[in-house]
C-alpha cells in the first residue's frame, strides 16, 4: 500500500521506528502497532501485552530462566495494570527503556536519546492516549508479569498501540 494512501500508515511506521529505537536486546522488549479489533480497549491491549510476553518467553535467552512459563491471561493482565498519566508518560517509557531494573546505575540506553524517542512515541499517540504500567505508583509495589523483574508501560490511542517491558533476572 502507497503510504500516501492512508496517513496512519506514517502514524504507524514512525512508531515502530521510535520504539524500535527503545528496544535493547535481551533486555528491553518493545511492540507497536495498530489494532484491527473495532473499537479497542484495555482487554486488547492487555492482548498484545501477552503476546508481548510470549515473545520473551519464547526468547533462547530468557527460555532458561522462564522453564513452564506461560504468560498471564488477558484478564489477569488486565488486574495487573495502573493508569499513568500522559504527562509522566514520556518520562516513564524513557526510565524502562534506559535506566535497569536491578543495577539502577547502569545504562540500557543513552538517556537522552532514550528521552527523544520517548518524547516521540508518546507525542505520536496524543494527549488523549490512556496508558498503563505494572507499577502501583501509591505503594510503590510492582505487579510482576512474569517470576522475574519486569517493568512495563504500554499505551493506546484507541487504533494504535506502543510497549516497552524490561526484563532482569537478578
Amino acid at each position: 500500500m502507497d503510504p500516501a494512501a492512508s496517513p496512519f500508515m506514517g502514524v504507524l511506521a514512525e512508531l515502530e521506528a521510535g520504539m524500535a529505537e527503545l528496544s535493547t536486546p535481551m533486555r528491553v522488549y518493545v511492540a507497536a502497532g495498530r489494532f484491527t479489533e473495532p473499537e479497542p480497549d484495555l482487554p486488547e491491549l492487555a492482548g498484545r501485552i501477552r503476546m508481548l510476553l510470549s515473545t520473551i518467553a519464547a526468547d533462547e535467552a530468557w527460555r532458561r530462566f522462564l522453564p513452564g512459563y506461560a504468560p498471564p491471561r488477558t484478564p489477569e493482565i488486565c488486574a495487573a495494570l495502573e493508569p499513568v498519566e500522559t504527562h509522566a508518560a514520556a518520562s516513564f517509557l524513557a526510565h524502562v527503556a534506559a535506566v535497569d531494573l536491578v543495577w539502577p546505575s547502569h545504562r540500557h540506553l543513552d538517556v537522552g536519546t532514550a528521552e527523544r524517542a520517548a518524547d516521540r512515541v508518546v507525542s505520536l499517540l496524543g494527549t488523549d492516549a490512556s496508558w498503563w504500567t505494572n507499577h502501583d505508583a501509591a505503594c510503590g509495589a510492582v505487579n510482576g508479569l512474569t517470576p522475574l523483574f519486569d517493568s512495563l508501560l504500554a499505551g493506546t490511542d484507541g487504533e494504535h498501540f506502543a510497549l516497552a517491558l524490561q526484563i532482569a533476572d537478578d
